[in-house]
This record gives C-alpha cells, structure tokens and sequence, in this order.
C-alpha cells in the first residue's frame, strides 16, 4: 500500500548564481516578484511628483550655484592673488576634481545606506563650505575650501540620477531629468549672475557668504520636500560587488561611450564659460564685471532645452537626438569666434542650449541602460564628466594664453567633435531596451 503518512517538506536546491546575476539579486533585493512587489512609480500630475520636482529643482540648483559661482571672479582672483588665468582657474578645477574623485565612494555608499541621507549631507556641507570660503585669508585656504564643496557635491551628483530612476515612472523619467538639470541650470546662471553683479558693489567674500546662505536655503527645501525612496533597495557595501560592477558596465556595449560622452560634453562647456569673462572683460568690449555676470541669462534657455529635449528623447529615441544636440553645441562655439558681440552671445545662447540637452539625453540613458549597480553606473558617468570640466578647464587657459579666444574656441571644438563621433557611434550599438 502506499505511504499515506505526512511527508516532511522538501526544500529548493540551493542555486548558486553567476557574479553579475547575483549583483542584480542583492541590488533588487531577492526573492520573488511577488514578494518584491512594491509601490508603483511616481507618475506626472501626482502630489509625491508635485514634491520630488520641487526638491530636486532645489537640490539641481544648489549644485550648479555653488560648483560654478566663482567662474566669473577667476580675473578678480587673478588680479588680488597675482595668478596665472589656468592657476585662477583652479578654484573651480579643484572642486570638479574632488567631484568626480568623491564619486567612486559616494554612488556605491548610496547603493548602502540610502539616496536620500547621502544627499542631504552634501547640501548641508558644500553650503557650509561655501560659507567657509568666503572667510580663507589665503589662495590656498580658497582652494582648500572649494575641494570640501567638491567632496560634499559628489553625494548629491552621484546620487541624484539614480534617485529619479528608482522613483519616478519610467514613462517621464526623461522629463523629470530634464527638470533636475533645468534647476542646475538655474543654479548656474544665478550663482554666476548673483556673483557677477553685486561684486561691482561689494568684496568677492560678501558675494560669497550670499551665496552660501541661498545654498543652505536649498538645503533646508530638500529635507522638507524630498519623498523617502520607495523603491531603494539596499546592497552591502562589498568590494567584490564593486568589481563586479564597474566590470559590468565597462563591458557593455553602450556605457563607456556614454562615459566619453560626458567627459568630452563638460570639458567643452566648462572651457567656454571659464574663459569668456577674460575675452569680454578685455578690449574691444571692456564690459564690466555685473555686465559679464548678467550675460549668465543665457543659462535660462538650458532650463527650457533640457526638459524639452529631455521629453523628445522620450518620444524618438535618444540614439536619435543626442548627436543633434551635440552638433548644436559645435555650432554654438564656432559662433563666438566671431567679433560682434551680439553675434558673440548667440553664439553662447546656441552653445548652452546643445549643452543642456545633450547632458539630459545622455544622463537619462544611463539609468535606462545600466540594469544592475545603477548607482555605481551613474558615479562613474559623472566621474567622466566632472573630470572632462576639471581637465579641460584647466587646459583651456594654457589655449588662452597662447591664443586668445580663437585658442580656446577652437580647443572647445576639438572636444566636441570627438563627442559628435562617440554620438554616432552611439546610434550603431544595439539597445536592450528601446532607448
């Protein structure tokens, strides 16, 4: 007859999973789909998006404002601490450096403890630093104060992009993306624009301590506003996880493109509005140094160009839109080397909007495209990026004063040619998802 007797529950095999495979376990949490089931994404038209657009507005704004304010007093600082133009721009090399170093740590941290602590902590301390640099009585003091902003601002930048992904529906990531990047855009024209003009009324260190306060404003808005992740799960803080994802992306068929891309995009745009106020400031414009801060303005069409290209790249594809955009930055630059200067800030208003759009659709397929360790996938995008501004921001004085503008002009178009063949390079890799 047979056995009827209860028979003892029999447990799964143990399955052992292949490294990447178990990368994406860890990262996703495990178990089943059911038992990972969690909150839909956030959707456009909700109140939780109504308050994530606002914080990360906040928080875009605090980057730019506080990373590239001092653009616009790199002649000042030539001039009160008898510098070089490449040794003035050190006070924002330096920044973008520790940046981008700050980053091989910060996105993997965040991968650990959770994206909303790691940006809060970079706010509160890249504002305080910003306060503390307004009060150095030495050059060096300055640049030991903008390398604390560069590390603070590594958790936010690091963070930030993967924060969307996880969050928001993929649907208007693209847009939402492109709103984060309108705030650093906003961020950029007013620090450099508040900067800019009351220094022909006041001391550089009164614009700075202005600065500051407005950045712990920011702050102080994203804590309040920012929505808790939903969907963050954590992934322990291993060295073999780390490896394993940098092998990861470094392998796939579209990332380190993307990595070049962003080298190669802010090395460009970071040169140009180093060296501009020195070709504006000299004859024949002699424009003062409010005008100079004024003609930040042209940051305002970077909000409007990234949310707009942003939400195209949604519709026709990114591989469709971003050598476009990248073309309109090289269009841009080879403006300027024009003499009129209307002509001149055409050329910056065309430069600013490819800038803008081109790093919407780039950054936005990052988080599209890597489908494991995405906050290390974004840190080593803006490892690229940051140092591509660091480098070739520094470069461009030596292009200065050898040649003067057309020096620098030129030297932006090398590197933006070089982004327009990785653009289309980029239309050739096939997507794994529709991107």
């Amino acid at each position: 007859m047979p056995d009827t007797r209860p028979q003892p529950e029999r447990l799964p095999e143990p399955r052992i999973l292949p490294p990447a495979e178990a990368l994406l376990a860890a990262e996703s949490g495990g178990g089943t789909p059911c038992e990972r089931a969690a909150p839909e994404r956030i959707r456009k038209g909700t109140p939780a998006f109504r308050r994530i657009a606002f914080a990360m507005l906040a928080a875009g704004f605090a980057t730019f404002a506080l990373l590239y304010a001092v653009q616009p007093l790199m002649p000042i600082f030539a001039r009160e601490f008898s510098l070089h133009a490449a040794s003035s721009s050190l006070v924002l090399s330096i920044s973008t450096g520790l940046l981008a170093g700050g980053l091989i740590l910060t996105g993997p941290l965040s991968d650990a403890v959770g994206r909303r602590p790691v940006m809060m902590i970079a706010l509160f301390g890249s504002a305080l630093g910003t306060l503390g640099s307004a009060v150095m009585p030495t050059w060096h003091g300055v640049l030991f104060m903008r390398a604390i902003i560069g590390l603070s601002l590594s958790g936010l930048v690091a963070v930030a992009m993967t924060y969307l992904s996880e969050e928001i529906h993929p649907e208007v990531l693209g847009w939402s993306m492109g709103l984060y990047i309108s705030g650093n855009a906003l961020g950029g024209m007013l620090g450099r624009l508040i900067v800019g003009v009351i220094v022909d009324f006041v001391s550089w260190r009164v614009a700075l301590g202005v600065l500051g306060g407005l950045g712990l404003i920011a702050a102080l808005l994203f804590a309040r506003l920012a929505p808790a992740s939903r969907h963050f799960r954590p992934t322990p803080l291993h060295w073999a996880h780390l490896r394993a994802g940098f092998a990861l992306h470094l392998r796939d068929g579209a990332l380190p493109w993307l990595f070049a891309e962003g080298f190669l995009l802010m090395g460009g745009f970071v040169t140009l509005f180093n060296y501009i106020s020195y070709r504006l400031l000299a004859p024949p414009y002699l424009l003062s140094q409010a005008i100079v801060g004024c003609i930040s303005a042209v940051y305002l069409i970077g909000m409007y160009s990234s949310a707009r290209v942003g939400a195209l790249a949604d519709k026709l594809g990114r591989r469709r839109v971003l050598w476009v955009v990248t073309a309109t930055m090289l269009a841009g630059v080879l403006v300027t080397l024009a003499r009129p200067l209307p002509v001149v800030l055409l050329g910056m208003l065309i430069f600013t909007f490819g800038f803008f759009g081109a790093h919407s659709v780039a950054s936005s397929w990052i988080g599209r495209r890597a489908r494991q360790a995405r906050g290390q996938a974004s840190s080593l995008y803006l490892l690229a990026y940051y140092l591509g501004g660091s480098i070739a921001g520094t470069l461009g004085g030596y292009w200065w004063h050898l040649a003067g503008w057309p020096g620098v002009a030129l030297f932006i178009a090398a590197l933006l040619l070089a982004a327009l063949l990785v653009a289309v390079r980029l239309i050739r890799v096939p997507p794994l998802t529709a991107a």
